[in-house]
C-alpha cells in the first residue's frame, strides 16, 4: 500500500468532489480524473486497522467478486493516508449504473418488473457464498446494459459453501430492516423474498 502524503490529499480534497462525508470528514470523494477516492475510517483501535486495512479488505472483496463474475468497482491502488492512526483509502473507477433506491423514485414501474429478476441475482450470490451484510438498494447497480452490480462491499463475506437457508433468510432480513430505517416505501419486499423463495425451489 502506498503512503500519501498530507499535500497529496490535501490536493485531492480541495480539487475533488465530496460524495459522502460524516463527522470524521470525507468518506468518497470523486477526483478530478473521474476516479474515486473512497477513505476508511475506523472506528476500532489503529492497531487493528494496520494489521487488516480496511482499504485491501475492500480490494480483496473486488477481486473476489470479480473471479465470481459479479460487476464491481475495479480497484486502482490502496493507500495509506495516516498509518498510525489506521486510516487508509482505495482509488477505484467507478461502476456505471443507477443505484437500486434511485430507480424506486425515479421510475417505480421499471423497479416493479425488475423484482424476479433482482431475486435472481441475489440467489446467485448466495449460491455462490457471498454474505452481504450491506445488502441494499443503495448498494446495488443496476448497468446500463442490464443486470446488477455491487458496490460499497467492506462487510462482505466469502464462505466456502452456499449460504444456508437460515444465512439467505437473515440476509434478506438485513434488506427489510434497511427498507424500515429509512423509511422507503413503494419496495415490493414480501414479492422480492417471494420471488427468491420460487427460483430456490425451481434451482
Amino acid at each position: 500500500m502506498r503512503i500519501v502524503t498530507a499535500r497529496e490529499l490535501q490536493d485531492w480534497l480541495e480539487h475533488g468532489t465530496v460524495l459522502e462525508k460524516d463527522s470524521r470528514g470525507p468518506k468518497v470523494v470523486l477526483l478530478q480524473n473521474g476516479t474515486i477516492l473512497k477513505i476508511f475510517h475506523t472506528r476500532r483501535h489503529p492497531w487493528f486497522a494496520r494489521i487488516t486495512p480496511p482499504a485491501k479488505r475492500f480490494a480483496q472483496n473486488a477481486e473476489t467478486l470479480k473471479e465470481l463474475g459479479i460487476p464491481a468497482p475495479k480497484i486502482v491502488e490502496t493507500l495509506w493516508l495516516d498509518q498510525n492512526k489506521g486510516l487508509s483509502a482505495c482509488i477505484y473507477e467507478p461502476l456505471p449504473g443507477k443505484s437500486l433506491e434511485t430507480l424506486l423514485k425515479e421510475e417505480p414501474t421499471e423497479m416493479d418488473h425488475l423484482i424476479p429478476e433482482l431475486a435472481a441475482f441475489i440467489f446467485r450470490l448466495h449460491q455462490q457464498g457471498i454474505y452481504f451484510r450491506s445488502l441494499h438498494l443503495g448498494n446495488v447497480l443496476l448497468l446500463p446494459e442490464g443486470g446488477f452490480g455491487l458496490i460499497d462491499f467492506l462487510d462482505l463475506i466469502k464462505k466456502r459453501r452456499r449460504l444456508n437457508d437460515w444465512e439467505a433468510k437473515r440476509n434478506l432480513g438485513h434488506l427489510r430492516r434497511y427498507l424500515q430505517r429509512r423509511k422507503i416505501s413503494g419496495f415490493p419486499i414480501d414479492r422480492l423474498i417471494e420471488s427468491y423463495s420460487a427460483t430456490a425451489r425451481i434451482c
